[in-house]
């Protein structure tokens, strides 16, 4: 055996103040992603995923992204800098590709079993089959080695060396690489399992080539898992990356690694991004197997784990479009303002002694992504008698919410644009590094009780307008309670709106009808008339 480096060390878990603070709105059961009324319980990669900062939206999480925040210490920033370059100048990365299985990657099968001539002609579709199985030892070489070990013993592993000598302290290493050091041990004892029984074989210490058994363990195991826990995490790595990249001393770091002959010209974003192509390889070189594989015991195997893993990620795919909706939700909560009856009517007047009778507004309910899904949003400007307000639409698929943009300078305290979701539009992006907010102009108009209405060309160019429609907000009666008359941008900004909220009238129509229908259905005939 050659040079191993040292155990990889298994995943740390990591508890958050996130289940202490849970509220009651629902239960996630993975991998089904069933949802029901009752607390939110989500598992495995999914709770490690919510509980980090991105989703925990308070001050408590706040860190500075930069520990002079202060004026007048230029000398001290760039002291600083230089002592960091100095520092990862001191480390040393030893050549850590010393695996007796290093050798053989870029070798085909026919090159391997030049030197054990073992089978004869009439067992070609035998050696066709092991060609396969030789395709998946060797890209699961390239990618354990080239992309992971690189990932974990230049970047993770420097990150830390820094750490420990003061550098880059608030820099989440979770948040950028989640469960690398899991991924990696995985994926190593993946590729150790297949080198061993193949090198067995080749030796003819083993009769056959018991590829079936390795698998299955890994395939119906932790392999698949470990992928879902990290790719569940890609999005907001990456979104994380581009925020850090502003920081000069992040950026040195990131500079010295990738200059490394190891990472073979490959940036962070281009290695973080491996796992998912790789997760996604995986029914492909498995089908190549079964497609090669003549025994019929065999082939239902093969194709029984290739069915795993596609649904695995079928599953991964559900949860990422989950949490996200989930994560943008969160966020919106936070921007939302939902001013009280008398600020947003003044002729509603109560007492001061009255108000606490009024419940406060239960965004959490309102603004819940398990009881709707954001169709639509955007910029557009209400026009009212004497000025122009710039005003931010969410269109959900049971209620449109207008909304009026109020913008601050950013002051201390406010939110940290790392921790934002990614998903966010880049207005809301803006609105929120400027410290500012969106308050609820109006009640939320439900779509059967919304119309919307062309203005005709005459009356746009006699007022002045461009590119403007109308909204109306009727009660039960069919009475007008509200109207809205909005400018778009361009004409097609204002085409797509009225074409949105037009489908989703049309959508929430139907699937109401179709539950009257469900909970009222026709008296059937009875057999006896």
């Amino acid at each position: 055996m050659g040079l191993v480096p040292s155990d990889l060390t298994s995943l740390e878990q990591h508890n958050s103040g996130f289940y202490e603070h849970r509220r009651s709105s629902v239960v996630l059961n993975l991998p089904g992603l069933e949802v029901f009324p009752g607390d939110l319980l989500v598992s495995d990669g999914a709770a490690d995923y919510l509980c980090h900062p991105l989703l925990l939206l308070n001050s408590e999480s706040k860190k500075p992204k930069w520990p002079f925040s202060k004026r007048g210490v230029g000398k001290d920033k760039h002291k600083h800098l230089s002592d960091l370059e100095n520092c990862l100048s001191s480390m040393k990365i030893t050549d850590f590709r010393g695996y007796e299985f290093y050798s053989f990657k870029d070798k085909t099968w026919t090159e391997v079993m030049g030197l054990y001539p073992k089978l004869s002609t009439d067992q070609l579709d035998l050696r066709k089959q092991q060609e396969a199985v030789w395709e998946l030892f060797t890209s699961e070489c390239t990618y354990f080695l080239d992309h992971l070990l690189v990932l974990k013993m230049i970047f993770m592993n420097t990150l830390k060396y820094l750490q420990t000598r003061d550098y880059l302290l608030d820099v989440d290493s979770w948040r950028l690489f989640a469960n690398l050091e899991e991924l990696t041990q995985t994926s190593l004892d993946f590729v150790n399992s297949l080198f061993g029984i193949i090198k067995n074989y080749a030796s003819e210490t083993s009769p056959s080539m018991d590829f079936i058994s390795v698998l299955t363990k890994y395939f119906r195991g932790i392999l698949c898992q470990s992928h879902q826990t990290y790719c569940l995490n890609y999005s907001a790595a990456v979104f994380y990356l581009e925020s850090l990249r502003q920081r000069d001393d992040f950026g040195i770091y990131l500079k010295w690694c990738e200059q490394n002959d190891q990472c073979r010209r490959l940036h962070l974003s281009e290695l973080l991004v491996a796992p998912l192509h790789r997760l996604t390889r995986y029914p492909l070189l498995l089908k190549n197997i079964w497609k090669k594989s003549m025994d019929s015991t065999e082939k239902v195997m093969i194709y029984s784990i290739k069915e795993k893993v596609e649904k695995s990620i079928r599953d991964l795919e559900g949860k990422v479009k989950w949490l996200d909706n989930f994560q943008k939700f969160r966020q919106l909560q936070e921007i939302i303002v939902w001013p009280p009856l008398w600020d947003r009517d003044k002729r509603f007047f109560i007492p001061e002694s009255l108000k606490h009778i009024f419940k406060e507004h239960m965004t959490e309910n309102v603004l819940s992504p398990t009881n709707r899904h954001l169709l639509y949003e955007g910029k557009l400007t209400l026009v009212e008698s004497t000025r122009f307000l710039d005003v931010y639409l969410f269109l959900f698929d049971d209620f449109l919410l207008v909304t009026k943009t109020k913008r601050n300078k950013k002051k201390l305290g406010s939110p940290d644009t790392s921790l934002m979701c990614p998903s966010l539009t880049p207005e809301l992006q803006t609105v929120i590094k400027e410290g500012g907010s969106c308050t609820v102009l109006d009640q939320p108009i439900p779509l059967d009780r919304l119309l919307v209405k062309i203005i005709d060309p005459l009356h746009v160019s006699v007022f002045g307008l461009r590119n403007a429609f109308l909204i109306q907000h009727e009660n039960r009666y069919r009475q007008c309670i509200a109207a809205f008359l909005l400018q778009a941008q361009t004409e097609n900004i204002k085409k797509t709106w009225i074409a949105q909220i037009t489908t989703a009238i049309s959508c929430f129509t139907k699937s109401q009808e179709t539950k009257k229908v469900s909970l009222f259905p026709l008296p059937t005939e009875s057999s006896e008339i």
